[in-house]
C-alpha cells in the first residue's frame, strides 16, 4: 500500500474488497456540503460511483462515511472488509482527511483488476498546524489556475494551511506605484483563493511583512520617509551598499502607515492568524533609531516595536505570528514577549539547531512553529539532501518541545529562477514528516512524487527531479543557502571565485555529463502537465550546464589553451545559449505566474560577458 502521508496505524487483512457493483459513497446526514463536494471528487476516480445521503443496498455501498466519538479533530478510522468500506471520523475535517487516504486507495485499486486490499487504518497528525508558505513577491506571482492545482495537491498531503508571502504584491487601492509592474494579487483574487482552500479544509492565512524586507516600497521617493535609513545602507551579507533602505522606522508614523494597510488588507481573510513578518531588519540602529539603539540595545529596541505591531494586528482581532530569528539571538527577551503570539522557528540548512532554538522557546513557554524550507530558491536545480534532513529535524525537534504547528517555506530570493517541479520534493517531505514523522523515515520519495504530483506511478520524470536534485551536493562545498551551479550561472566570468576554483576539471567534467544524460531518462510524455515538469526540468538542467560551460571556458583560456580566436567563437556560442535560456525562461514562467516580476528575474539571467580574451 502506497500512501503518502503514511498513516500512523495500517494493519492488512484477509481477503480483499471488490468494487464491481459498488456504486455509492454514502455520507452521514451531518456532513456538509465540502465533504459532499470530497466526495463528488472521489466518485470520479471509478466511473459509475455516486454519491448518497441516504442509505442504498449494503451490496451497493462502496464506502460509508458516518461520525464515531473518541477521535482527534483531523483523525479517521478507515476500515475495509471483503463487505465495504467503513469510514469513522469526529469532525468534518476528520472525514475529508479520511476521504484523502481512500481516494489514493481507489487510484491503486483502478491499476490491480478493480479490487482493494482488506485492512484497517487508525490515523491522526502529529502536528496540529501543517502548511505551506509560497514567496509571492520575488518576482513570481503564480496565475491563479497554478494555485489551485498547488492547493489541491496539498490538500492530499493533508496540509491544512497556506500562507502567501507578502510585500507588495497586493493591489492596495492607494499604492498603485508600489505594485503596478508585479501582477499583484487583488482582493477578488484573495477571495477566489479562499474559497478554494476553505473547500478543502486548508485555512488562507494572512501574510504581510510588515518591519524589515519592505525595500519594495521604501525605493519610492513616496514612502522614503519611512524608512530607518532613507538613503540606503550596506548590507551586512554582502557588504554592499543598497540604494534604498528595507526597514521600517520604528515610530508612531510607521505604525499609523501599516494600520491603514491593514485596514485593506485583513478583512478579506477568515482566519484569525496573521503573519507580521519581522525577519532580517537588516539596518535597524543604523539610521533614525541609532541614538535610541546606542541607549538601549537593538534587540529592545526590536522588540518593542514588534510589540507595538503585535498590538496593532490584535485591534484588527487578530492573532500575531512573526518570525523569531531576532529574539533567539537573544533568548534573554523571550520572557518580555506577549505569550498570545506565536513564534516562527525558521532555519534552512540541515544543520540549523533546532533543538536548541525549540528548547528555548519552550522554556519561555511560548506557541511556537517549525519552519524548514524546500531548498530550491538560490539553487537552479535544488539541494534535495539538504532539504531532506532539514525536513526531518525540524519535525524532530518540533515534536520533542511542543510545536504547535510546521510550516514548509518556499522562497524566491534574487530572480526566482527555480521551476515550480524542484519545491515538489519538499513539499511531499514536509506534508509527510508533518502528519507522521516516524512513519515517515522509509517512504519512496520517487513513489510518492509520481502519485501526488504526477498522478501517474510509473513516471521517469520523478526519478529525473530527484537526481537533478541530488546533483549539487555531490561535491562537498561551504556554500549556505545557494548552490555552485547558481553562482556558476550568474557569474560574468571575471575573478573565479572560491567557491568555483574549489571545482576541480574532473568534478565539472562529471557534472557536465550528468546534466547532458538527464533529459535523456525522462521517456517524453503527451500529458500536458507532465510534459511541462519535463520541459521546467530540461530548462533547469540547462541553466546549470551554461554555468559550468562558463567556468570551463574560463579555465581553458586562462591556462593558454584557447587561441583568441577560438575562444571568441566558445564565447558567441555561450552568448547564443544565453539568449536561448532566457527565452525559454520568459516561456516558463508564462505558464504558471503572471507577467510581473518577469522582467526582473530576466535582469539576473541576462549576465554581461565578456567580450574578447582576457588575462585569467
Amino acid at each position: 500500500m502506497h500512501l503518502y502521508p503514511p498513516p500512523k496505524q495500517l494493519t492488512l487483512t484477509d481477503g480483499r474488497l471488490r468494487l464491481s457493483g459498488r456504486a455509492w459513497v454514502q455520507l452521514s446526514p451531518d456532513l456538509g456540503p465540502r465533504i459532499a463536494n470530497a466526495a463528488n471528487r472521489l466518485a470520479q476516480i471509478r466511473p459509475g460511483i455516486g454519491v448518497s445521503y441516504g442509505q442504498p443496498l449494503a451490496s451497493q455501498c462502496l464506502l460509508n462515511v458516518q461520525p464515531k466519538s473518541g477521535l482527534g479533530p483531523e483523525g479517521y478510522q478507515l476500515v475495509i472488509t471483503n463487505t465495504g468500506a467503513k469510514l469513522r471520523y469526529a469532525e468534518e475535517a476528520g472525514a475529508f482527511r479520511g476521504l484523502a487516504t481512500f481516494a489514493q486507495i481507489l487510484k491503486q485499486a483502478a491499476r490491480r483488476n478493480g479490487t482493494i486490499a482488506c485492512l484497517k487504518i487508525v490515523d491522526q497528525p502529529d502536528f496540529d498546524h501543517r502548511g505551506i508558505m509560497l514567496d509571492i513577491s520575488r518576482c513570481k506571482v503564480p496565475t491563479l489556475e497554478t494555485l489551485k492545482g498547488l492547493i489541491d495537491q496539498l490538500a492530499q498531503l493533508k496540509f491544512n494551511q497556506l500562507q502567501l508571502y507578502t510585500e507588495h504584491t497586493f493591489a492596495f487601492a492607494n499604492h498603485a506605484q508600489v505594485w503596478q509592474h508585479a501582477s499583484p494579487l487583488t482582493a477578488a483574487d484573495v477571495l477566489a483563493i479562499q474559497d478554494y482552500c476553505q473547500d478543502r479544509f486548508i485555512d488562507l492565512v494572512p501574510n504581510l511583512n510588515s518591519f524589515g524586507h519592505f525595500e519594495r516600497w521604501l525605493r519610492h521617493p513616496n514612502y522614503q520617509p519611512l524608512a530607518e535609513c532613507p538613503d540606503g545602507f550596506v548590507h551586512p551579507l554582502t557588504g554592499k551598499k543598497s540604494r534604498w533602505g528595507s526597514t521600517l522606522k520604528p515610530n508612531p508614523a510607521s505604525l499609523r502607515f501599516l494600520a491603514a494597510l491593514y485596514d485593506e488588507y485583513l478583512p478579506l481573510f477568515q482566519d484569525k492568524r496573521f503573519n507580521i513578518g519581522g525577519d532580517e531588519p537588516w539596518e535597524l540602529g543604523q539610521g533614525a533609531s541609532r541614538a535610541r539603539c546606542a541607549r538601549q540595545g537593538t534587540t529592545p529596541v526590536y522588540v518593542d516595536f514588534l510589540a507595538k505591531i503585535q498590538t496593532l494586528a490584535r485591534k484588527f482581532d487578530r492573532k500575531p505570528m512573526f518570525w523569531s530569528d531576532i529574539v533567539l539571538k537573544d533568548p534573554s527577551c523571550l520572557k518580555t514577549l506577549s505569550r498570545d503570539v506565536t513564534a516562527l522557528n525558521w532555519g534552512y540548512e540541515h544543520d540549523h539547531p533546532f533543538e536548541t532554538e525549540c528548547g528555548h522557546l519552550a522554556k519561555a513557554k511560548l506557541p511556537f512553529y517549525v519552519c524548514p524550507g524546500t531548498a530550491s530558491w538560490n539553487a537552479i536545480a535544488g539541494r534535495l539532501g539538504n532539504a531532506t534532513t532539514n525536513l526531518k529535524s525540524a519535525a524532530s525537534a518540533g515534536l520533542k518541545f511542543g510545536a504547535e504547528g510546521y510550516l514548509v517555506t518556499d522562497w524566491g530570493d534574487h530572480g526566482h529562477h527555480q521551476y515550480l517541479p524542484l519545491s515538489y520534493p519538499g513539499f511531499l517531505l514536509g506534508g509527510c514528516n508533518s502528519w507522521n514523522h516516524l512513519g515517515s523515515a522509509g517512504l519512496s520519495l520517487q513513489d510518492g512524487l509520481n502519485r501526488i504530483f504526477f498522478n501517474n506511478d510509473s513516471s521517469t520524470t520523478a526519478r529525473a527531479l530527484i537526481e537533478l536534485g541530488q546533483l549539487s551536493e555531490q561535491v562537498p562545498s561551504q556554500l549556505r543557502n545557494a548552490t555552485v551551479f547558481n553562482r556558476a550561472l550568474f557569474w560574468n566570468m571575471k575573478h573565479e571565485p572560491s567557491v568555483l576554483a574549489a571545482i576541480t576539471d574532473g568534478e565539472l567534467k562529471v557534472w557536465r555529463n550528468a546534466l547532458s544524460a538527464l533529459p535523456l531518462q525522462m521517456t517524453p510524455s503527451q500529458e500536458p502537465g507532465l510534459a511541462l515538469v519535463q520541459r521546467e526540468l530540461r530548462q533547469a538542467a540547462a541553466l546549470c550546464q551554461h554555468g559550468l560551460e562558463k567556468v570551463q571556458l574560463a579555465r581553458l583560456a586562462g591556462k593558454g589553451r584557447l587561441s583568441p580566436a577560438k575562444f571568441r567563437t566558445h564565447l558567441t556560442q555561450l552568448k547564443q545559449s544565453q539568449s536561448s535560456l532566457i527565452d525559454e525562461h520568459r516561456a516558463l514562467w508564462l505558464n504558471r505566474n503572471r507577467l510581473g516580476g518577469l522582467k526582473e528575474s530576466v535582469a539576473h539571467l541576462a549576465v554581461r560577458l565578456p567580450t574578447g580574451l582576457r588575462n585569467h
